[in-house]
């Protein structure tokens, strides 16, 4: 790749970087902003459930925002609010401020992401070099999460608004490199392609009540929860209606007719669940049974962050052999044996006992996350790009809120009493999710090992269908040498 290609990917993967990181520190912040600000559970919950809601729920709109005005208009726009709102929580003094600050920062996200991403999956032509990309781009992702747990404890031990501020100043750079480096693109020909309101409000009410009734589930009586994922299914029907009928749709259904499409969309979403479930398992067994403190449990998690070496270095060679869908398979197995090795869960166990599985995690997830990424993207058309990594951030995120709830479930449902042993039987019996979880995403993953060449790039999916080159359409192998001079 030449150096402006290896610019614009360097800007892409700061902003991948950049809401990795935020997610992370946050979680290890929380007490010290509970403390400070003198927060309910109720309020705190809140303060993490209102970016998930947030990011979640504008993910499909956001990546169809990038297709029909523009990707890097969109980006750069989004960066800016995301910057200004993390700002406004850094200077919050009352819960709902923050509240407030933190859903719209999940809004600008769920904009900016699948901006970013199809910026990649236009501007790099299909093969090697975009696989390359994206695999890089997935190792970012994965370090600015691993990092963002040790960060946000030294910062979180300073003060937990810089938890906030930092965001701020590495956000300012990422635009300022934006705008020096993501070449303008000209504005996408919207002839006869109006904005599906229609379809936007349905389906974005649905998703949001979707991922509210799952967040919320622990929370409220089970009738609450049924009637909220009832009416978000009533609102996800009225969307297959309008779309069907639409002319320009925000969603052209004919897109899931791609099954390594579809099974990427279901193995991400369970590979999702199984790791942020994990997670907060391992979180609440260090802190609350074993007593160590959020630093301590942020370097212990660490290792996991081995997948940001492996994802650029391992991941891409093991594609060009195996191909995307053994690698995939390959990964959801290791991320299985990970989650076995913690079941017999002890009181007494030492870091050399859980060192081997957190490590498998880590390479695990340099295997699944970044081929996902691919295979979710390859082979459908360029106008729907954007859509598509909405799809598939959306799947993610509805993913781990799944994950984070059905392992609370199960916790409290098994936690007979606060005694050291009954809440070791509610973690061990908590972990079976998890392990449940990436089993199944393995067997729908399955599916497409027997495809030509396993997991070797699909047929265009809908739009105009592919140039000769492999680069997707003309106008996408414009912009690759564009992209490339």
């Amino acid at each position: 790749m030449t150096g402006r290609a290896w610019g614009v990917l360097f800007v892409l993967c700061g902003a991948i970087f950049l809401e990795g990181i935020d997610v992370a520190m946050l979680n290890v912040a929380l007490p010290a902003i509970r403390e400070d600000l003198d927060l309910s559970t109720g309020t705190l919950q809140w303060v993490m459930s209102a970016y998930v809601l947030g990011y979640g729920g504008f993910m499909l709109l956001g990546g169809r925002a990038a297709d029909l005005f523009g990707r890097r208009r969109m980006f750069v726009l989004w960066l800016v609010v995301f910057l200004l709102f993390s700002g406004l929580g850094g200077l919050a003094t009352e819960g709902w401020t923050l509240i407030v600050a933190r859903f719209v920062t999940g809004i600008a996200a769920a904009f900016m992401t699948p901006a970013g991403l199809s910026i990649i999956t236009t501007g790099f032509p299909e093969g090697p070099q975009r696989n390359r990309a994206l695999l890089v781009y997935a190792g970012t992702a994965a370090g600015g999460f691993s990092i963002g747990l040790v960060v946000g404890g030294l910062l979180a031990a300073v003060d937990w608004r810089w938890v906030f501020f930092a965001p701020v100043i590495l956000s300012l750079g990422i635009l300022l490199a934006a705008l020096a480096l993501i070449p303008a693109s000209p504005r996408p020909d919207r002839t006869g392609q109006g904005v599906d309101l229609a379809g936007a409000v349905t389906v974005t009410a649905g998703i949001l009540l979707l991922v509210f009734g799952v967040e919320r589930a622990t929370h409220v009586p089970a009738g609450w929860t049924a009637g909220t994922v009832g009416a978000a299914l009533l609102l996800f029907f009225s969307f297959v209606v309008i779309e069907r009928a639409s002319s320009s749709p925000l969603v052209r259904l004919g897109i899931f007719r791609s099954g390594s499409l579809v099974r990427a969309n279901a193995a991400g979403l369970l590979f999702a669940a199984g790791f942020f479930g994990f997670q907060f398992i391992v979180v609440l067994y260090l802190q609350e049974l074993r007593g160590w403190s959020p630093l301590r449990t942020s370097l212990a998690l660490i290792v996991v962050g081995v997948d940001a070496v492996l994802s650029p270095l391992l991941t891409p060679k093991l594609v060009a052999r195996f191909g995307n869908a053994r690698v995939i398979f390959g990964g959801l197995l290791l991320a299985s044996l990970a989650y076995a090795l913690f079941l017999p869960l002890a009181a007494d166990w030492t870091y050399a006992a859980m060192f081997p599985g957190l490590l498998l995690l880590g390479v695990a997830f340099s295997l699944v996350y970044g081929p996902l990424t691919i295979v979710a993207t390859d082979g459908v058309a360029e106008e729907e790009q954007g859509v598509a990594g909405g799809l598939l951030y959306t799947s993610f995120q509805f993913g781990a809120a799944l994950g984070l709830s059905a392992v609370t479930v199960v916790h409290i449902a098994a936690t007979d009493g606060s005694s050291p042993a009954a809440l070791l039987d509610g973690y061990r019996a908590a972990l079976v999710v998890p392990l449940a979880a990436a089993l199944i995403a393995a067997a729908v993953s399955a599916f497409g090992l027997g495809g030509r060449r396993a997991g070797a790039a699909a047929s265009p999916v809908g739009g105009s269908g592919g140039a000769p080159d492999g680069s997707g359409s003309p106008r996408k192998a414009e912009q690759a040498a564009r992209l490339g001079s």
